[in-house]
């Protein structure tokens, strides 16, 4: 009875942390679109983070990248069927997923490894040297958010996704996680707004639309 009890505690713990940190992590998302002066994605309802948090931080690209990076997003908007959408969406991750340090890329090649052998301590301890080595990469920051997803710990993925969204806010499948989550905690609410901001970076995102199309009526009463 007393280890039931302690386990209801601590579940009733994260899943507070996980609500307090997607607050956080939807204000920070807003501020950071303001900071852009990005109008495509709708803001979020949560308030913005307090005027003393710091700027968010941005990719470390260099600046042809950069330019190919805003090419793709404004081409993934418009993509006229899945297979192209997938295909930039692809070279998004391949781009993100870049980290321009050997020692980097090493260790994040034995990370996939480890979480293709189902060794996620393995492949968590990995990723945490390689964001120690680069505390700005996305593409560790969002493997790492996925493999604490999967594992439901969901206080983890969500500190994770907030640094991710804060580098960058239209990373739709860091979005999407996000929409999946709030989904799990019961804020239908919130993975609304969340998975609609997604599918404004990718309408073509596989699975979003028919998540959008279930909370909708969940959260509006009615259909898209």
């Amino acid at each position: 009875m007393h280890s039931a009890s302690a386990s209801r505690t601590l579940r009733a713990a994260r899943l507070g942390l996980a609500a307090a940190l997607s607050l956080a992590m939807l204000g920070g998302l807003a501020q950071a679109q303001q900071l852009r002066g990005d109008k495509a994605m709708p803001q979020p309802g949560p308030p913005a983070a307090a005027p003393s948090d710091p700027a968010p931080a941005r990719p470390r690209l260099p600046r042809d990248k950069r330019s190919q990076v805003e090419g793709l997003f404004a081409a993934l908007k418009v993509a006229p069927d899945d297979r192209s959408a997938k295909m930039i969406a692809d070279r998004l991750d391949q781009i993100f997923g870049d980290s321009g340090s050997p020692s980097a890329d090493l260790l994040m090649a034995r990370a996939a490894a480890a979480a293709e052998a189902k060794e996620t301590e393995l492949a968590l301890q990995l990723l945490d040297s390689v964001i120690e080595i680069e505390p700005d990469y996305i593409g560790a920051l969002s493997r790492r958010a996925t493999i604490f997803y999967l594992r439901d710990d969901y206080g983890a993925a969500l500190a994770d996704m907030r640094e991710v969204l804060a580098r960058e806010p239209r990373h739709f499948a860091m979005l999407y996680g996000l929409a999946l989550i709030m989904r799990d905690l019961g804020d239908d609410k919130r993975a609304l707004q969340a998975v609609r901001q997604a599918l404004a970076v990718n309408p073509r995102l596989d699975g979003a639309g028919e998540l959008e199309s279930q909370l909708t009526i969940k959260v509006e009463g009615r259909g898209i």
